[in-house]
């Protein structure tokens, strides 16, 4: 895999990452369908070149990251492995705030346990104001709270996820901001200035969702640009972002080898500017 880099957390890491969301099973809940396949994607996007994965305790919960460190552990020394913490799973697979104290303690905790970890590179506050999108809310409890965290040692870098330009400034006052991981591609644009502003000042911007998410993109500019470049709409897709902003890190997930070497490839994808031109036009 050949692909441009960008300085994250101090660590050079490939622009094209890899989120291990998909490892779990349906619904991001429970066991996979196929443990030995989940290993191999892993231990596959390691050998492509991959260093940088995104994971999270309250995926299945624990699956996830019980996945990774039977794939990878002892993990490879150029590895920037970044989680997330403020929710937990409900019974039922609710996906519930989860901001004090204890609970985000708790999170860290359960984090280097299941990943076998002294110390976490990057935690990103997932904001939970609303589960569909940012929403505007105080951070200063729960990001003083993983900021003490980060004091006695546990944690080395904070990011922060579904959060206003106006929660990462708030946050900027309180402990430096590694990233920021929110909602974003082709179809929603919302964060356009944000991410300019995030490039001035050399921070990484991590969308997530980034072909989509639980609704897939679906434009018929997209599937014939793909057609055109004799590539498939998602690689498109994920060429855009790479294209977009050089601090645009992705980190698109899948529990398969085949889509993984599908998704690897948009790195090797150039789009000219009249397909950039009619790509733009679909946010419109």
């Amino acid at each position: 895999m050949t692909t441009a880099t960008y300085t994250f957390a101090g660590r050079t890491v490939n622009r094209l990452g890899y989120g291990a969301m998909q490892l779990a099973g349906a619904g991001v809940f429970g066991p996979p369908r196929d443990r030995e396949t989940a290993l191999a994607v892993l231990r596959a996007a390691m050998e492509a070149g991959v260093n940088h994965i995104d994971t999270s305790d309250f995926y299945g919960p624990h699956i996830t990251n019980q996945l990774i460190r039977e794939a990878l552990h002892p993990y490879p020394s150029d590895l920037l492995i970044v989680t997330k913490i403020g929710a937990v799973r409900g019974p039922n697979a609710e996906w519930l705030p989860a901001f004090s104290a204890d609970e985000l303690t708790r999170a860290v905790h359960d984090n280097l346990r299941n990943l076998a970890l002294n110390v976490l590179e990057v935690v990103n506050l997932r904001l939970m104001f609303s589960v569909h999108g940012p929403a505007e809310g105080s951070l200063e409890a729960p990001l003083t709270a993983l900021a003490e965290l980060q004091r006695q040692g546990l944690v080395r870098h904070i990011g922060l996820s579904n959060v206003t330009p106006a929660q990462y400034a708030q946050g900027r006052a309180i402990a430096p901001i590694a990233c920021v991981q929110n909602q974003y591609n082709l179809a929603h644009r919302a964060d356009d200035a944000f991410i300019d502003q995030l490039a001035a000042e050399g921070v990484p911007y991590v969308p997530f969702f980034p072909l989509g998410g639980f609704s897939p993109l679906q434009s018929d500019v997209l599937k014939q640009v793909a057609a055109d470049l004799h590539a498939t709409p998602l690689q498109v897709a994920l060429a855009w972002l790479l294209r977009r902003s050089p601090n645009i890190l992705l980190i698109p997930g899948t529990s398969s080898p085949a889509h993984l070497a599908e998704n690897l490839a948009a790195a090797d994808l150039t789009i000219p500017d009249a397909a950039m031109a009619a790509l733009e036009s679909i946010a419109g």
